[in-house]
């Protein structure tokens, strides 16, 4: 039951420093029927175009279709935190409710849901932030990492020279060194006498 890949994220399961736990203030802890649009004919439908583009048999696993459908329109309309919303399309994902590509069918469920509840977000870090979710979805990125990922794109605080911060993929860390009259950040890579300049939104806080 092979899936296809969900495209790049900056870490996997086990991988990178250790991070911190869901914080009080998270914004994974906004509670809604984030679901409750999503029927299980819309899952079924999304699974099948998946399957369609795979070239792949579309069904449901006779061993747990049936549960995994009642079980998914209990909980669609029950109003809980967004990262429980996460948990539970990471269940259904390991509980394998169609034959293929159950990681591509609620990896994508929870990537439109995270395009709309983070809509205000620069598109850059909303594209990053929605591939967080996806790869904890379908099990390549561990939860702590998802979560830390997650909060650092949603961090609004203003950065300022001696400031660390690193690229949105974390692939290379610097010191603000001045902020132009146009808002754009003037940063030093470690390890490089080159300055480099860019939007607020392309680096985040090391």
């Amino acid at each position: 039951m092979n899936e296809t890949p969900l495209g790049s994220s900056r870490a996997v399961d086990g991988g990178g420093p250790p991070r911190r736990g869901l914080g009080e203030q998270s914004p994974l802890q906004v509670r809604a029927a984030f679901l409750k649009n999503w029927n299980w004919e819309l899952v079924i439908s999304l699974n099948r175009a998946a399957c369609e583009r795979g070239r792949a048999q579309h069904g449901a696993n006779p061993q747990v279709g049936d549960s995994c459908s009642r079980s998914w329109e209990e909980k669609r309309l029950s109003e809980i935190s967004l990262i429980e919303t996460l948990d539970f399309l990471r269940t259904l994902h390991k509980s394998a409710p169609f034959l293929f590509f159950n990681g591509n069918t609620f990896a994508d469920i929870g990537r439109r849901t995270c395009d709309v509840v983070f809509a205000d977000l620069q598109a850059t870090r909303r594209r990053e932030l929605a591939s967080a979710v996806a790869h904890y979805i379908a099990g390549i990125l561990d939860r702590d990492s998802m979560v830390a990922i997650v909060e650092s794109l949603c961090e609004s605080a203003t950065l300022g020279p001696g400031d660390r911060v690193q690229t949105l993929r974390g692939s290379t860390s610097g010191t603000v060194v001045r902020v132009l009259d146009d808002g754009r950040i003037v940063w030093k890579p470690d390890g490089s006498t080159l300055e480099f300049s860019g939007l607020p939104e392309s680096l985040k806080r090391a």
